[in-house]
């Protein structure tokens, strides 16, 4: 047989073979990373990084006192006005029984100042009724004095009668004037008793004051919650004495969340209150969170007070914070945590357009159950 026709077929040789590998090799990397590498944001979108962040509520004593009981624990989510603590009322209770024993003390004082103010106005009455009667006899005497006058003149009575009828008539004068004594008197007594009367008025306002300042101390003693919020931190427990302004539960309100995050004088200076926003979460780059920005700020941090050059004005930042709608918040209210980072997307061009990355994508269930570990039935 001939020889060329058994001959192997030729081979090239090993380091061809090599290098052709890599370079295939290198190309589907090429491609694959052209392929998923991250696309550039529109130059009408401006981005940031930031944190979440949510307001932070410290309820506090108003009073110095004993915690008599905590009734919430870390991680509760607690309406607004819900009873968070209670302090030790024992010796309020007691202020608050001496008060209410002054209350009534200064009502029945009023009572009786007013029974003695209602009984002097009846003696004035009973008094000036004794002056009419008076006036009534010094006129009679008066009367029986000139006819008596008359008779003696005529020579039809003696004078002894005409000094029987001037007594007569002074001492009728004597009874009026003190008839009017007596309503002078007791005038001055309604007086005086009126003026007992608006100062138990003055005491009655007086133990007023001190109940209502006793019942609001233990109105107080129960620590309300003053808006709807999730309790972070308890900070003491039952049985420790505080001081007045003492901390005892901290609360993060979930339903005012936002991320505040920095951009360069060029992106904040464009932008509104009200502009639209996007959040992306680092622990959750699947979702996009819609938002609004509601704060930016009018003084630039982090760079110089003075600046000359137009280079150096790029770099200005500016603090910008983007809300997220309560609305929003309330729905996925189990998910809402705090302190978590991530980046904001924000239009500085009205018309921009959101890339298909930065479309809204959120959670299917206000709350996403943990995936079960072993395998599906």
């Amino acid at each position: 047989m001939d020889a060329d026709t058994h001959s192997s077929p030729r081979r090239l040789p090993r380091p061809v073979l090599v290098w052709s590998g890599i370079a295939g090799a290198a190309l589907l990397a090429f491609l694959a990373w052209n392929q998923l590498k991250p696309q550039g944001l529109p130059p009408g979108i401006a981005s940031g990084n930031g944190r979440i962040e949510a307001t932070d509520i410290d309820v506090a004593t108003r009073s110095a006192g004993r915690l008599k009981e905590v009734r919430v624990k870390e991680g509760d989510d607690v309406q607004a006005g819900q009873v968070l603590a209670l302090m030790d009322t024992a010796t309020l209770q007691a202020d608050l029984q001496r008060a209410q024993a002054q209350l009534r003390q200064a009502q029945d004082a009023k009572t009786t100042a007013a029974a003695v103010l209602a009984q002097r106005e009846q003696a004035v009455q009973t008094a000036l009724a004794m002056v009419t009667q008076r006036q009534a006899e010094v006129n009679l005497a008066g009367k029986q004095l000139q006819r008596t006058q008359d008779l003696v003149d005529k020579g039809f009575v003696s004078p002894q009668k005409l000094d029987e009828a001037q007594a007569q008539v002074a001492t009728a004068k004597a009874g009026l004037s003190a008839a009017q004594s007596q309503v002078a008197e007791a005038r001055t007594g309604v007086t005086a008793t009126r003026s007992q009367l608006v100062e138990t008025d003055s005491v009655i306002a007086t133990a007023q004051a001190a109940l209502a300042r006793v019942q609001a101390d233990i109105d107080d003693s129960a620590l309300r919650a003053p808006r709807a919020g999730r309790v972070q931190v308890l900070a003491a427990q039952a049985g420790e004495v505080l001081a007045s302004g003492g901390r005892v539960v901290s609360l993060v309100d979930v339903g005012d969340v936002y991320m505040t995050f920095f951009l360069p004088e060029t992106a904040a200076g464009r932008i509104a209150l009200g502009t639209e926003a996007r959040l992306v979460l680092d622990a959750a780059p699947q979702y996009v969170i819609p938002a609004r920005v509601s704060f930016v700020a009018s003084v630039a941090q982090f760079t110089p007070k003075t600046v000359e050059t137009t280079a150096e004005r790029q770099k200005l930042v500016f603090k910008v914070r983007a809300q997220i709608d309560r609305s929003l918040l309330e729905r996925y209210r189990q998910q809402v945590k705090t302190g978590m980072p991530g980046m904001a997307y924000v239009r500085i061009q009205p018309d921009a357009p959101w890339p298909d990355k930065l479309a809204i994508a959120l959670p299917t269930q206000a709350y996403d159950k943990p995936a079960a570990s072993g395998p599906a039935p």
